[in-house]
């Protein structure tokens, strides 16, 4: 059995886990890496994912989703640190990915511990940056042949892509992180035109369900202003970029409507966001039609009018701390350090602040932990602080909740469904809402939740589907016609078109070969005329633009006599007629070893006509030479075959006019009158009844009937042709048999 193709998928992070998104595609010998991220609750090389478990300068590409540091923080370390530079693969992320990615990790690379756990240097960032390759949305890639994907809008964040990959004609989708619902900035997950036959997607939220947009967004601005009035700050830990901007824009609208909080500062303590803020405006034309709309009226919503980005001098929390009421977007969103723990541990102590959570928390984070509200908190410095401060959960996360992935699922209708980037309880709590979903479903669809390091292969149907395209593609089949044409192969693609269209969609030219053959002969044309008739049924006379005279053989072969010796073979060559020019040629060989050409060729004629088959159409062609033919038909089967011809007024029943063979000790009767085969042998009398009925059958299309005679008729055609030959009237015939065209036996005649 031959082995089938199959899909290895390997997680080397986020494997029943959220952060360093890491999956491994091997299949036909290619191998495609989808995202390499680190995961945030780690530091240094644990932070990474198991790249040691890849040989990395098999990859083929690496696809980056989006530029958040779970998915993206670990290829510089991949590029200059493995052995990724010694293949031949490439890098891949979306423009606005690319033009972003160079300020996160910048502010990464700050961030990160000094020492034996910085992963790489600021020479090896210039590197990467260097080696990947920005592609637009839409863009079909071709990697290498039978190796391409398209990116696909995901939502998220801006720039952020799903990929449609297309291995050996085997489509898989992954989404990365991807969001379904259109928020104030972007554009919601788009879903591809085909179908692909694995979807990898994630399952952050499990089978919870999140609120609306406009719900969550009332809920918030009226938490953020009860906090304001009771005199409080308010700390939002947010990624630089991503929701920040959302959040921005929710916040800058709000206090446009309620001139009671013009006085209340809005900061966005990020230098990493400042920095950015011209990519936004950049690629506005990806974002929804709300923002692109207002930039067009030069409103340009990322100009804020009731935020500020602050400088950070050395000091500014506890100045922040000590001042009036105010709102403070701090990154990260984790808050293991920076901007956002510093106000943290500041604000912690005092009632009237209050924190809100606006994203998704990874386990073993400190934004995950304070969710828990625990009356103390350990300080980065060691200390232990009371923590007073009001802690709510509002999650602007761009990640779906389980009713939009169940949709976007139903829609995609993959294959198999493999679930990514969520915690083991959320994915297998999903895994199971999923399966009771399509346990009645006509289409089977397998789910699968592969841990880290665990490979899942996947096998398919080994289906091929070509394009029809060009004329074939004007008018499609009806009713299950079949549809013929050539059929190109490229790259594991299949198209079906029509030989006039190659040129046009190929590039190629179509030609024909004809074929010719001289044969040296020693019998004469109308013998061989007669033997092709006796294989063919039928041979047409065609005549040349030079006026020559051929046979047409099964409107494929010309057949024509050069000279006397030499008979000529054509045909446009293919390889049907090729079979018949082959067969053609091997009964015109064999023709002078015939046993019908021999007894022809080895008696002389009474007949006053040149050939003894000239006269085959003849209505008049006495009955006995017709039972000589088929008594030669039969001796070239069985070899003794006598006539039996009883004199006039002899015949009795069961001893009329026949045909007798002789075979060993048996002997078989075969009646000219009614063709009825008798035999004590039973075996033999089968096999002659099987030769009849062929003799009978072959000889229909080179003569009209077969006359049966009777003992009467045969005295008197003996008399009338005076030289003891035996004839049966026209007249008296069975027009359901037919007559054999064989040659004549002189001494049939005679009997």
């Amino acid at each position: 059995m031959a082995d089938v193709p199959t899909l290895s998928v390997t997680m080397l992070g986020a494997g029943q886990e959220v952060g360093r998104s890491c999956c491994v595609l091997q299949y036909r010998g290619k191998t495609v890496v989808c995202d390499t991220g680190v995961h945030p609750a780690y530091s240094g090389i644990a932070s990474l994912p198991f790249v040691d478990e890849l040989d990395w300068s098999t990859v083929d590409a690496v696809l980056i989703t989006h530029f958040h540091l779970d998915h993206a923080a670990a290829l510089i370390y991949i590029t200059e640190k493995t052995n990724f530079r010694d293949g031949k693969g490439k890098v891949y992320m979306s423009h606005p990915t690319k033009a972003l990615y160079k300020f996160m990790m910048q502010d990464f690379l700050r961030m990160s511990s000094s020492g034996s756990d910085a992963l790489f240097s600021p020479i090896d960032m210039a590197m990467c940056l260097s080696f990947i390759t920005p592609v637009s949305a839409h863009q079909l890639i071709t990697i290498s042949p039978g190796l391409t994907f398209t990116p696909y809008h995901a939502g998220h964040v801006l720039g952020a892509c799903m990929f449609l990959i297309d291995i050996a004609g085997l489509r898989i989708l992954y989404t990365g992180d991807y969001s379904r619902e259109e928020d104030r900035h972007l554009i919601k997950a788009e879903l591809p035109p085909v179908r692909p036959d694995v979807l990898i997607v994630e399952s952050t939220y499990g089978v919870q369900s999140l609120e609306g947009r406009e719900d969550k967004e009332a809920r918030f601005t009226s938490l953020v202003h009860s906090i304001i009035r009771r005199g409080g700050h308010v700390l939002l830990p947010s990624f630089a970029l991503g929701r920040a901007q959302e959040l921005l824009l929710i916040l800058d609208e709000y206090w446009k409507k309620h001139p009671d909080l013009h006085t209340v500062p809005i900061y966005y303590a990020s230098s990493l966001a400042r920095k950015c803020m011209a990519v936004y405006q950049t690629y506005i034309h990806t974002m929804n039609s709300n923002i692109r709309s207002r930039f067009a009226k030069r409103d340009n919503p990322f100009v804020f009018k009731h935020i500020s980005s602050m400088s950070q001098p050395k000091g500014w929390e506890k100045k922040i701390a000590e001042g009036p009421p105010c709102v403070v977007l701090a990154s990260p969103g984790f808050m293991q350090v920076g901007a956002s723990r510093e106000l943290f541990e500041l604000w912690a102590p005092d009632s009237r602040n209050g924190l809100i959570i606006t994203g998704y928390s990874v386990e073993g984070t400190p934004a995950r932990d304070i969710l828990t509200e625990p009356e103390d908190f350990v300080t980065l410095k060691g200390n232990t602080i009371p923590r007073k401060i009001s802690v709510d959960y509002i999650s602007f996360s761009a990640h779906v909740d389980y009713s939009q992935n169940a949709e976007f699922i139903d829609l995609v209708k993959a294959q198999h469904i493999v679930l990514v980037h969520g915690e083991a309880t959320a994915m297998s709590r999903l895994r199971a809402a999923l399966t009771a979903k399509y346990k009645d479903s006509d289409d089977e669809v397998k789910i699968h939740t592969p841990r880290n390091l665990e490979t899942l292969n996947l096998t398919f149907r080994s289906e091929r589907v070509a394009k029809a395209i060009g004329t074939l593609a004007d008018q499609p089949p009806q009713n299950n016609a079949v549809l013929s044409g050539l059929l190109i192969s490229k790259d594991y693609s299949y198209t079906l078109l029509d030989p006039r269209d190659l040129s046009d969609f190929a590039g190629l030219s179509t030609c024909s070969f004809t074929q010719r053959q001289t044969i040296a002969v020693t019998v004469g044309y109308e013998l061989i005329r007669w033997h092709l008739e006796g294989m063919y049924g039928t041979v047409d006379d065609a005549y040349g633009p030079n006026g020559l005279r051929y046979l047409r053989v099964m409107g494929v072969v010309n057949v024509w006599q050069n000279s006397d010796t030499e008979l000529c073979l054509e045909w446009q060559s293919s390889a049907s007629n090729d079979m018949i020019a082959d067969s053609t040629l091997a009964l015109i060989v064999g023709v002078d070893k015939s046993p019908a050409s021999v007894k022809l060729t080895s008696h002389t004629h009474t007949h006053d006509h040149a050939h003894p088959h000239a006269d085959i159409d003849d209505p008049k062609l006495g009955s006995k030479v017709r039972i000589e033919r088929l008594a030669n038909f039969l001796e070239a089967h069985f070899s003794d075959v006598e006539l039996h011809m009883p004199g006039a007024g002899e015949e009795e029943e069961g001893d009329g006019p026949a045909l007798v063979i002789a075979l060993d000790e048996a002997t078989v009767r075969v009646d000219l009158l009614t063709l009825v085969v008798t035999s004590s042998d039973e075996v033999l009398q089968r096999r002659v009844e099987a030769v009849l009925n062929i003799a009978l059958k072959t000889i229909t299309s080179l003569n009209d009937s077969f006359l049966v005679p009777t003992a009467e008729s045969i005295e008197k055609e003996r008399l009338e042709n005076g030289s003891g030959a035996t004839a049966v009237p026209e007249s008296q015939h069975d027009t359901a048999k037919t007559s054999s065209e064989v040659a004549l036996d002189q001494d049939v005649k005679d009997a």
